[in-house]
């Protein structure tokens, strides 16, 4: 059977909300499958939708209910501005980490000014980070790590598609870095951060389908941080910016282990947009 936009978009809400998913993953979906801005489809709610495109786009809508993130169904996220290939062995970019972002550039350019920059970005997952930091600021060296190939292949392909040139490392958070002997002025990270425990109240839209490896992190979440933080001073040139997303209510922790680590450090927690505790930062030297 045949059905308007508005008629489509009546449904997919009405389906979506009777699963607790979010109603606007609709409008978001049928315009990814009609090719339209928000203004064009809009001004389209009385048009027929073609019967393969209305197959699809309701193929997706029941995906979604069932909790596939519609990042993963469509194939990309937007991030800074710019468009992310994603699937389902990156961790879908989030606008918190945009935040951590915006905050690094503005430290690089306080501490660094014009100067050469060599940075890393530690788990890259998707390559956002990297990527990012690459087209922001062009004159910055960027290595990109991660524990596992299917991850570097989307890294690889975003920063192709986008034009950045960074060089991706395979390997085990700093352990290849410490082997090659590298050092660098900044050290960005956006590591799995969840503890284990928090599995059970989580929505299956993350937990069935964002890649574990990239969500959780022992009992109490700090696991990667101890490790990160432990090999910082082999890697990091004398004077250093470092810079992690964490999650709520985990700052103080990260905080103190930097502490303990660099005394000399200004460690800064930086509170997002929603009011949260979810950046710290260290400059060192």
């Amino acid at each position: 059977m045949s059905k308007k936009v508005y008629e489509a978009l009546k449904w997919a809400s009405s389906f979506l909300t009777e699963r607790e998913r979010d109603e606007n993953a609709g409008e978001l979906l049928l315009r990814y499958y009609l090719k339209m801005s928000r203004s064009q489809l809009l001004a389209s709610m009385h048009d027929v939708i073609e019967r393969r495109v209305l197959d699809d786009f309701e193929k997706a809508v029941l995906l979604h209910g069932e909790g596939k993130p519609i990042q993963y169904i469509m194939g990309f996220e937007e991030f800074y501005g710019r468009t992310f290939t994603v699937n389902e062995e990156v961790l879908i970019p989030r606008p918190e980490t945009e935040e951590l972002v915006y905050h690094a550039l503005k430290k690089m350019e306080r501490l660094f000014g014009e100067n050469d920059v060599q940075l890393v970005d530690i788990g890259t997952g998707s390559g956002a980070i990297a990527v990012t930091m690459k087209l922001e600021r062009p004159s910055m060296s960027v290595t990109a790590t991660d524990i596992a190939e299917e991850s570097l292949l989307v890294a690889r392909k975003n920063a192709e598609e986008l034009g950045a040139d960074v060089e991706f490392v395979l390997g085990d958070l700093l352990q290849p870095l410490i082997a090659s002997g590298k050092k660098f002025d900044v050290v960005l990270s956006n590591p799995p951060y969840i503890p284990d425990g928090d599995i059970k109240e989580m929505s299956v839209v993350v937990t069935e389908h964002e890649p574990h490896r990239a969500l959780f992190a022992g009992v109490d979440g700090l696991v990667i941080y101890k490790r990160l933080i432990s090999d910082l001073p082999f890697v990091l040139k004398e004077k250093a910016l470092v810079g992690f997303e964490v999650g709520a209510g985990q700052s103080e922790a990260v905080s103190e282990i930097l502490k303990l680590t660099f005394p000399q450090a200004r460690v800064e927690v930086i509170y997002d947009i929603n009011g949260k505790d979810r950046m710290v930062f260290a400059e060192i030297g």
